[in-house]
């Protein structure tokens, strides 16, 4: 039996948001917010795959402060796609589509603990200088919620990107 045999497709409703933010203002962020939300998710797998890879005697504190810093960019993953919601917009949800609008590079493969720190923190420092575009962009519109959205973020980024410069630091 198919979907359209068993009448599982909702009739499509139409609700006009109101929260004094105009449709241009909303879906100029919501673009801006599909970038970091993908940028974040690619941060995530970088992260993660060097958290498993990591090799030598920077092993366990790298292990640790990847952990650490991938389980925090989960977390905001999806602050960041209900915040996309909340304008009105379906948030994007692919490998495909985060490839295509991420400013985020891949995992290199075969690369020692500080060349993967000195990576994180290129990636760290790509995502706060396209979260402070983002952040003015939402203050434009006057996205409070944004805006605060991307302070937080950005707190945290700068951090990471802290962490990571020093430990690279000789």
């Amino acid at each position: 039996m198919s979907l359209q045999e068993l009448n599982l497709k909702e009739e499509k409703r139409n609700v006009q948001l109101a929260t004094g933010l105009s449709e241009d203002g909303r879906a100029t962020i919501s673009e801006h917010l599909n970038e970091i939300l993908a940028d974040h998710y690619l941060l995530m797998l970088k992260t993660h795959n060097y958290h498993w890879n990591v090799k030598g005697s920077l092993f366990k504190s790298m292990h640790d402060l990847t952990e650490d810093q991938y389980d925090n960019l989960f977390k905001a993953i999806d602050d960041i796609a209900e915040r996309i919601r909340a304008l009105g917009f379906d948030a994007p949800g692919s490998f495909a589509v985060y490839s295509k609008i991420s400013k985020i590079k891949e995992a290199r493969t075969g690369i020692s603990a500080l060349e993967m720190a000195a990576d994180l923190l290129e990636s760290h420092e790509t995502m706060i200088r396209n979260m402070r575009e983002t952040l003015s962009v939402a203050s434009n519109y006057d996205d409070e919620v944004s805006v605060d959205l991307m302070t937080a973020r950005l707190s945290y980024h700068e951090k990471a990107a802290w962490m990571w410069r020093s430990f690279i630091e000789k």
